[in-house]
């Protein structure tokens, strides 16, 4: 039989870290780009993030905290997403330094600027894919008894997709090409796939 740890955390889990990360995991990677009103940069990665509707298409992060890409959305409404990949996970763990707001991470990071067609911050030009995004929601989440806790929901509609044609094989967008970077659980765990990660299942016909 198997032996289950079992724990609820109000009264903490027990064991070395905190299991929930690896567990739900891994999990995208939210490279997120924003500009204060006032022309200021900042990138930032976000380990809680997702995709959560079709159409129109709407992504989402989580942040622990209000930090600087919280404080830009909420004054400009607008934000980009840009594909965090292996070739730029040393970047992305550049960008996730705990930097002033006067600080450029494109700058730190030894990455590029990249004109966005409808929004205000840049993209990541070294990055494959960026979505442009406008602020649908913020929302300061809850506990069980109803109080306000320290992490804000961040939702925003993909107003504009911008894809390396590489990536796109007979128009058909390849992900393991892309090599995307995610997170897993513990102090530094990540993952990327490739095609051997790769099997195919079709929904059942009704």
């Amino acid at each position: 039989m198997r032996q289950i740890h079992y724990y609820e955390p109000r009264h903490g889990h027990g064991l070395p870290h905190d299991p929930l990360n690896a567990i739900v995991g891994p999990r995208p990677i939210g490279w997120i780009s924003t500009q204060s009103p006032t022309g200021q940069v900042n990138l930032a990665p976000y380990s809680f993030f997702n995709a959560f509707n079709y159409t129109p298409p709407i992504i989402g992060f989580a942040s622990t905290g209000w930090k600087d890409s919280v404080s830009n959305i909420e004054a400009t409404g607008e934000f980009a997403w840009n594909l965090a990949t292996r070739p730029l996970a040393e970047a992305v763990n550049a960008t996730s330094a705990p930097v002033g707001p006067g600080v450029d991470e494109f700058e730190l990071a030894g990455l590029t600027h990249a004109p966005s067609r409808l929004i205000a911050p840049p993209r990541v030009l070294e990055s494959p894919v960026s979505f442009e995004c406008k602020l649908t929601q913020l929302i300061q989440l809850h506990d069980l008894a109803g109080n306000a806790i320290t992490t804000w929901l961040v939702l925003g509609e993909v107003v504009a997709v911008h894809i390396d044609q590489a990536l796109l094989k007979d128009g058909i967008y390849d992900t393991a090409a892309a090599e995307p970077i995610l997170r897993g659980g513990g102090p530094a765990d990540y993952f990327t796939i490739g095609p051997d990660q790769r099997f195919r299942m079709y929904r059942p016909r009704a």
